[in-house]
């Protein structure tokens, strides 16, 4: 994934991010204990991290592996956490982990490849 792709992801993951913000503080807070729409929260926080992340690295010159490390994790950090909240499945939390290490991952290689 780089350049157009890059930005193009960057931003549909952004939308959905503030989508489904906008969706924990208008449809959730009252059906959802602090516990479970925080962790709602988080995800769509880390969400707009990776969005963020991908529309600058969509930008620069040999970043590929990056961003798909960084979409993945997000899909993974903030997917668990989303199906979590929603569902009560408390076991997809030690999946969360996962893609958090995707995600740091992301940020590192970007840092290495930045230096080429």
């Amino acid at each position: 994934m780089f350049g157009r792709t890059a930005i193009q992801t960057g931003a549909l993951l952004a939308a959905l991010g503030v989508a489904l913000g906008a969706f924990a503080a208008h449809g959730l807070r009252a059906r959802l204990d602090a516990a479970m729409l925080a962790n709602f929260e988080t995800g769509a926080r880390y969400q707009m991290y990776a969005a963020l992340a991908l529309l600058v690295l969509g930008t620069l010159p040999g970043q590929t592996r990056a961003p798909a490390l960084l979409l993945l994790g997000s899909v993974v950090f903030s997917g668990s956490l989303y199906v979590m909240a929603l569902t009560g499945a408390r076991w997809l939390g030690a999946v969360t982990p996962v893609g958090g290490a995707l995600m740091i991952a992301g940020f590192v290689l970007a840092a290495l490849d930045a230096r080429r």
